[in-house]
């Protein structure tokens, strides 16, 4: 989920919702998940995060503090669990259209789109291309 409010226009509820919803809902599976995969001795992790997670746009606020903590709590579990045989990697796709994003403002949607290197949104199955990698016995 995706508001485009800066920093000073950001309610702490709006705040919440988001980490709530992008970051918390993370941590939730992955503890839920992690005493399985520890106990195989097997497992691989794939976060979905944002390529905001990485660079810093304006607005954005809250969207940008929890993907951007996405790629840390990554690595964290990683270099945590990655003696138990568990493998954490968080992914950072650029804009992909998809049904989140599909009824905002045509101008939000063309310049997402003019800020791409290929000039053009991502599909779903790109994105999931990525995370089968990871998922892969090939991955590091």
């Amino acid at each position: 989920m995706c508001e485009y409010e800066p920093i000073l226009e950001t309610t702490e509820e709006q705040y919440d919702r988001l980490l709530d919803i992008d970051l918390k809902s993370i941590f939730l599976g992955m503890r839920e998940v992690l005493p399985h995969m520890i106990r195989q001795k097997a497992g691989s992790i794939i976060n979905v995060s944002s390529i905001w997670g990485l660079a810093g746009v304006p607005n954005s606020y809250a969207y940008q503090a929890a993907k951007g903590a996405i790629l840390n709590v990554s690595k964290n579990v990683a270099a945590t669990h990655g003696k138990d045989g568990v493998g954490c990697n968080s992914l950072h796709p650029g804009y992909i259209l998809s049904p989140i994003n599909e009824h905002q403002a045509p101008e939000i949607n063309e310049a997402l789109i003019n800020g791409t290197v290929l000039k053009r949104p991502g599909v779903p199955i790109e994105t999931a291309y990525a995370a089968l990698f990871l998922a892969s016995d090939v991955a590091p």
